[in-house]
């Protein structure tokens, strides 16, 4: 189920300078940070929108930019993509109707899930600025098959897509992988029936 990351408490400025300049900082920081962009793509206004025509509920690539500046700051960079930010991305891919990114969101929203995924299974995983980064292939960090994709996770990502009007492609062929490489646990997932797994 998609619990709503919550309205922004700081400035954008701000979580920018925290995550950016902190070596501290924190998934929650960057999911508030992320939650400026989710609210420009809803409204086409706010900071991550200014200067330049944006349409409500679409998304173009330079949201798509500020999602990866967010997501691949110095202050979160060798940490795991938080749950919390992982909601955030899912809350930005619903709410974009439109795009017009050439498919540079999609692949960022699917890596950053899978680094998620694979990280709160017990697996270790790059940085985020090499597996994020456009020219990495998912291939080459993530695990072809593992029994050892939690149980856990695997549900959570379920519940977040089933009822979306929006799916990723790229996402969806990427869980199909881990799905599969949890093939044992799948008859104990009623939630992957739902997205056709």
């Amino acid at each position: 189920m998609l619990t709503a990351v919550a309205r922004p408490k700081r400035s954008l400025a701000e979580l920018i300078a925290a995550i950016e300049s902190s070596s501290i900082a924190t998934g929650e920081q960057a999911a508030e940070a992320l939650a400026f962009v989710r609210d420009g793509v809803i409204t086409g206004e706010g900071p991550t929108t200014a200067g330049r025509v944006h349409f409500s509920r679409s998304l173009d690539v330079r949201d798509a930019e500020w999602c990866a500046r967010i997501l691949t700051a110095r202050g979160v960079n060798e940490t795991a993509v938080s749950r919390q930010e992982a909601q955030a991305l899912f809350q930005i891919n619903e709410a974009a109707a439109e795009r017009s990114d050439g498919g540079k969101f999609d692949d960022l929203f699917a890596k950053a899930i899978l680094h998620h995924a694979v990280s709160a299974s017990g697996l270790s995983v790059p940085s985020r600025t090499v597996a994020l980064a456009p020219e990495t292939s998912i291939e080459s960090w993530a695990p072809a098959r593992s029994n050892d994709i939690n149980v856990e996770v695997l549900e959570w990502i379920a519940a977040e897509m089933r009822g979306k009007r929006r799916s990723s492609r790229t996402l969806m062929t990427i869980l199909a992988v881990l799905f599969g490489a949890a093939a044992p646990l799948v008859h104990s997932l009623p939630q992957l029936a739902d997205l056709g797994m």
